[in-house]
């Protein structure tokens, strides 16, 4: 896809989008699009499938129906070395987990991801994103000796020190309490801005709504066909 073509498509495309496991379902979404620029918040209870609908953004599963488009390119109907790439080039992931290396640094951390998604390292670009999070004092700290807070935002720049047009970060808040849940979700948004990211945050945790103009709003889908 020409450059052109790319930055007219919308750069999350869902068809007719849906999931099953074992006949039984799992996800129902239809059809969705988020453009660039839209930061956009997947809200619903557990079991609606939000966790199953980031897994098939992001290719790390194939729907069961339908299509995921990211960026232009089909990455529900590419191999998995392909999804693998597009998800490398294209995809920041920030789990509810924080799947830091535990025998890497938190420098050695973000110089690893960079490496894999473009073969090459930056340290004044890694340098500038731990500080931008607060964690220059840390920047050689192992994840283990680091708090709650300082793993989540170590887990941020993680995600965006590969500058990705897309972050997707699963239930960010919801170990979090009132405070602390608003200021993670303010660092996203601006960790987002000064790299050009999108944001698409999954959750059941209500009290960021009010921070997303877009909201994706899932049921279970035993409900929904009820």
């Amino acid at each position: 896809m020409t450059g052109a073509a790319r930055a007219a498509a919308p750069l999350v495309q869902l068809a007719g989008l849906a999931h099953s496991i074992a006949g039984k379902p799992v996800m129902a979404i239809g059809d969705w699009q988020q453009t660039s620029g839209d930061h956009a918040l997947v809200l619903g209870p557990s079991g609606s499938g939000k966790t199953t609908l980031i897994n098939a953004i992001t290719g790390l599963i194939t729907p069961s129906s339908g299509s995921v488009h990211i960026d232009g390119e089909p990455m529900s109907a590419l191999p998995a070395s392909a999804r693998d790439a597009l998800r490398r080039r294209t995809i920041g992931l920030v789990f509810q987990t924080l799947r830091l290396i535990p025998a890497l640094s938190v420098r050695q951390n973000l110089a690893l991801a960079q490496h894999i998604a473009h073969g090459k390292h930056d340290a004044a670009a890694i340098e500038s994103l731990i500080a931008r999070v607060g964690l220059a004092h840390r920047i050689d700290a192992r994840p283990r000796t680091l708090s709650q807070g300082e793993g989540q935002r170590a887990a941020i720049a993680r995600a965006l020190i590969t500058r990705p047009r897309l972050v997707v970060a699963d239930e960010p808040t919801s170990a979090l309490d009132d405070a602390n849940a608003l200021a993670m979700i303010d660092l996203l948004f601006e960790t987002a801005a000064a790299t050009g990211a999108t944001l698409l945050v999954a959750t059941h945790d209500t009290r960021i709504q009010s921070r997303f103009a877009t909201v994706l709003t899932l049921r279970s889908p035993a409900r929904a066909a009820a």
